[in-house]
């Protein structure tokens, strides 16, 4: 088993901008029982990394391991790889090279075959969902998933020239960039125009 892990971004303008967060609610509550708990733990832990370290990081194995709750050992079968193999399994995480893994930063929407196998009420909620996001229009949509990480990127002291770069890194329109940098930076009360659910 490898010591490190060398993670990136595995870019794709569709999902970067209207894909999931992986701290998001919509993957807590319908990823979670496709993907399972620690390869969302795992997910969430890679999306704050990629925040501080937009275009990749080196992992510590062991130290990876025991912060997720999953102890360490030697050998190919460890939780943590399997852990990567289901986010390659679900096409999220792809292999780069050796001991190195592409990411998406944001994960689609679940696909109608996994929706199936939902408990009755997730399947409910997920078709209330699909309802209200037909409603928005996709530049809103976008521009709020924008805002979320101009605010996440602010709060680890960023400026407003990295956020906009960090935005069209990812792909969001240039326009959205300079507009939710200027205003992530801006206005203090900025977490008021953040929605919660989505």
């Amino acid at each position: 088993m490898p010591t490190t892990l060398t993670v990136h971004p595995w870019p794709d303008p569709v999902i970067d901008t209207l894909g999931f967060d992986p701290r998001s609610i919509y993957v807590e509550t319908f990823w979670l029982p496709t993907l399972g708990p620690t390869s969302v733990l795992l997910m969430r832990r890679i999306a704050t990394a990629f925040a501080e370290a937009p275009y990749g990081m080196e992992l510590d194995v062991a130290e990876l391991s025991k912060a997720l709750g999953l102890g360490y050992r030697d050998g190919n079968s460890t939780p943590l790889i399997r852990s990567f193999e289901r986010l390659v399994q679900f096409d999220i995480a792809t292999p780069t090279a050796e001991d190195t893994y592409a990411v998406r930063r944001n994960l689609p929407p679940v696909n109608r075959r996994h929706i199936r196998r939902l408990p009755g009420y997730l399947q409910t909620q997920h078709d209330d969902w699909v309802r209200a996001s037909l409603e928005e229009a996709p530049a809103e949509h976008a521009r709020r998933r924008a805002r979320r990480m101009a605010v996440a990127l602010v709060e680890l002291g960023t400026d407003a020239g990295e956020v906009e770069h960090t935005l069209h890194t990812i792909g969001f329109h240039p326009s959205i960039c300079r507009e939710t940098a200027e205003w992530a930076v801006r206005d203090p009360g900025r977490e008021a125009g953040l929605p919660t659910a989505s």
